[in-house]
Parts: structure tokens; sequence; C-alpha cells
């Protein structure tokens, strides 16, 4: 029996909303960050589940995040990125892919990561069925998101597939 290693990459980035008193949520890694900005998007915008999906999906060769659930499909506007990423999990597993880990490193000058971080790393884990780590990196004022336009979030997964 032979056990095939793989590693995908996944990127997910979103502007903030213009509107400061706009009713849109700031959800990351599945939490809500009360008191922000949200995030403009057609799901939930929650970019670190969203490159952690795409992370999973590419090291399974099972394409992008875009072809198994697109912004053109109204079933998905507003939809919670977990419920999606928990789809992707079960996609892997059908193709017979075991998720061994998933590291994510979140780009932001507002809001911190870390007082949040337990709890993103919580339900990100259980979503995916596999440790999923966060990190909080500041752009440093480089850039859009440095100038506090957006979050950016790379992720990167390991799976194993036996055959």
């Amino acid at each position: 029996m032979t056990m095939r290693v793989r590693v995908g990459q996944g990127f997910d980035i979103h502007r903030f909303v213009d509107d400061v008193v706009s009713d849109r949520k700031l959800i990351l890694g599945g939490v809500h960050f009360k008191g922000e900005r949200g995030l403009i998007g057609h799901s939930d915008a929650d970019v670190v589940a969203h490159a952690t999906a795409e992370a999973i999906l590419g090291a399974c060769g099972l394409g992008n995040i875009g072809e198994h659930f697109p912004d053109s499909d109204p079933k998905y506007k507003n939809v919670d990125s977990i419920n999606l990423l928990e789809l992707v999990a079960t996609m892997a597993r059908n193709h017979k892919f075991d998720i061994g880990n998933v590291d994510c490193s979140v780009v932001c000058e507002q809001p911190k990561i870390a007082p949040h971080r337990d709890e993103m790393q919580q339900k990100l884990s259980l979503a995916v069925g596999a440790p999923v780590t966060v990190k909080g990196r500041r752009a440093e004022g480089l850039g859009a998101i440095g100038r506090g336009e957006g979050i950016a979030c790379w992720a990167v997964a390991i799976v194993t597939q036996t055959e």
C-alpha cells in the first residue's frame, strides 16, 4: 500500500464595507468580531475559512471554492463559510484523502487576531476534522492591506491519500 502526501495552498482576500454603520458582521475563522467593520462578499466573506477550504481543495486536486460554491448561486448568499468548509472536508474524505493539518496566516491591520485565535482554531479544526492553526500578521502599513482596506489570508494544507 502506497501513501501519497500532498500539499495545497489557499488564499483569500476581501475588502471592508465602506459604511462603518453597516449591519455586515466581521466573521473570521467562524468567529464574530463584535464592533468591527464587516467584509464585502457573497457569503459571510470569512477569508480564513475560505483560504482553508482553498488549501484543502488544492491539496486534493479538487478545484477551487468558486467552482463548488459559485457566487452566482443565490443559495450561497450570506452563507456561513464554516458550513462550506465542512462540505470541503467531506469532499476530501470522499476522495480518500485524510487531512493532516492546515496552517493559516491572517494579514490585517485591524482587528487584533490573538484575542480570538483559540476560538477560531477550535471552530476551524472542528469543521475540518484536523488541526487548524491561525496566526495574525500585520502588513506594516504597506499596500491596501496595510492601509486597512481589507483582510487577506494565506493557508497551507497537508493531506495524505492511501492507494
